[in-house]
C-alpha cells in the first residue's frame, strides 16, 4: 500500500497539488448530539437559558469549514465556495447535515466534517448547563461528488 501523505523516507508532507486542475466539488457529512429530552422540548420551545442554539450552532458550523487548513496540518488551503449547515430538532437530540462546495484542486470532506463537528460542539456548549450528559455520538461522511475519485455515497 502506498501512502500518499509520506515521503520516500517515511515522513508526512502535505501533497503537492499545483498541477491538478480545478474542478467542481462537494461534500455532505452528518452528525447527531444526543439529549435528554428536557433539552429537546427547551429546544422546541425556544427556552434553552443561552439563546437560539441552532443559529449559533449553524455559523459555527460555517465558520468552521473555512478554518480547515489552521486545524489539519496536512490539508490544502482551499476556497470555500459554499457551505449550508442544517440543524433539525429530532427525538432525542439534534440531527446535524453539512454540505461544503467548492471549484478546487482537492476535496471537501474535511471541511464537511469539522462544520459537522464544530456544530455539534456548539449545540452541546449551549445546552450542557441544561443536560450534562449531552452527547456527540456520529459524525460521517455521506456523500462525495467530483475530483478524479468522482461521485460516492454511502451505502446505509
Amino acid at each position: 500500500m502506498e501512502f500518499t501523505h509520506l515521503d520516500t523516507r517515511g515522513r508526512a508532507y502535505m501533497v503537492d497539488v499545483t498541477a491538478k486542475q480545478p474542478t467542481v466539488r462537494s461534500a455532505t457529512a452528518v452528525g447527531f448530539v444526543a439529549c435528554s429530552d428536557e433539552v429537546v422540548t427547551a429546544l422546541r420551545d425556544g427556552t434553552v437559558p443561552k439563546g437560539d442554539v441552532l443559529a449559533v450552532a449553524r455559523v459555527a458550523g460555517i465558520a468552521a469549514a473555512k478554518r480547515v487548513p489552521e486545524l489539519l496540518p496536512l490539508a490544502h488551503t482551499i476556497g470555500v465556495h459554499g457551505c449550508s449547515v442544517e440543524l433539525d430538532i429530532v427525538d432525542h437530540g439534534v440531527a446535524i447535515s453539512a454540505t461544503v462546495k467548492t471549484a478546487d484542486r482537492t476535496g471537501v470532506e474535511m471541511e464537511a466534517l469539522t462544520a459537522v463537528t464544530v456544530a455539534a460542539l456548539a449545540v452541546v456548549d449551549m445546552i450542557k448547563g441544561v443536560d450534562r450528559s449531552a452527547e456527540i455520538v456520529s459524525a460521517k461522511i455521506v456523500a462525495k461528488s467530483g475530483g478524479r475519485s468522482g461521485d460516492w455515497v454511502r451505502p446505509d
